[in-house]
């Protein structure tokens, strides 16, 4: 999937807003919030959002044309809208996978195409390993696949190299004793019964992948990483999941799945110089996955809003109606 000489790059869709939205229950503490977008008569799918504890926004409904397609969003467990806010409690993948199941019966559908970037791919995947029969098609961006390996990369030994002026930013609030695990370090202070404590860490936590997510600057950070509330929700729930290794039942497990769902028609939109999740897991994917078509893009980072990133998940959402 390349561009060929001469061909201009796709824009985002025209700003659309929801014609229905709402919290549906759980069974549990948990309420989502959830839109409905586009035409209600639509081919139907469902847009994950990354993270863990990232959020729905409106930029997300742009890559579909919203004459073609009814869109399900929903902020997931613990973040966004979703109530209550930042917890913890019965927040896992397979909680998240049964919340996608029941939106699913209330839009009506058999299946669905699924779409997500970043945490949301991972999440898309792991919905497409267990629920290979309700998916139609994936469109995946930023492939994470939560090993091990890449937790390391970015939040103890990798990606530092890169940015050490934001590396120093995330530093600050960890002692010098402590920092031989980050990942740990962070999560007693996001977990801390002093809010205070957390809302610090968090601002760190937050602030370090607004900085490494783009290869425009920090500049092209999303405003919503400088919100305390929005930064609390989104530090706490990441690192939560990152600690428990994604619920996943060993390392590499997701990956593992491909033979699940290789059936499936599958898009993989790539940044070259991704730095959150780099290159190599997106490869892989691909690789174990000969149905799904890959777009390396060669100027772009991890972010969604990379113009070349745009244009391949534009393209993508645009070939998926002709399968």
């Amino acid at each position: 999937m390349t561009i060929q000489s001469g061909q201009s790059r796709r824009a985002l869709f025209p700003e659309n807003e929801p014609f229905a939205y709402g919290w549906a229950e759980t069974g549990g503490a948990h309420e989502i919030y959830y839109e409905e977008c586009g035409n209600p008569a639509g081919r139907p799918c469902v847009i994950l959002h990354g993270g863990p504890g990232g959020a729905i926004n409106p930029t997300m409904r742009r890559f579909f044309d919203p004459k073609r397609w009814r869109m399900m969003l929903f902020d997931q467990r613990g973040c966004g809208k979703s109530r209550p806010n930042a917890s913890l409690d019965d927040n896992t993948t397979w909680a998240l996978i049964e919340d996608i199941e029941r939106l699913r019966q209330r839009v009506g559908c058999e299946r669905w195409t699924v779409f997500g970037g970043s945490w949301g791919s991972t999440l898309a995947l792991a919905y497409a390993a267990t629920h290979p029969e309700r998916v139609d098609a994936l469109v995946l961006r930023g492939i994470f696949a939560l090993t091990k390996r890449e937790v390391r990369w970015f939040y103890q030994d990798g990606a530092c190299s890169l940015f050490p002026d934001a590396w120093e930013r995330f530093l600050a609030p960890i002692p010098e004793a402590e920092r031989d695990d980050l990942l740990g370090a962070y999560h007693r202070r996001l977990t801390h019964s002093d809010k205070a404590v957390q809302r610090e860490a968090a601002a760190a936590w937050s602030r370090w992948e607004g900085d490494t997510i783009s290869i425009r600057g920090p500049e092209a950070r999303p405003s919503k990483f400088n919100e305390a509330d929005f930064a609390v929700a989104f530090a706490r729930i990441e690192c939560h999941y990152f600690m428990n290794g994604g619920f996943f039942p060993n390392e590499g497990w997701l990956l593992e799945q491909v033979p699940r769902f290789a059936h499936l028609p599958g898009w993989i939109v790539q940044g070259r110089f991704d730095v959150v999740t780099p290159l190599e897991t997106a490869w892989r994917l691909k690789s174990a996955w000969p149905n799904a078509r890959f777009n390396l893009v060669w100027d772009a980072g991890h972010a969604s809003t990379e113009p070349g990133v745009i244009d391949g998940l534009v393209r993508a959402t645009d070939a998926v109606l002709r399968t």
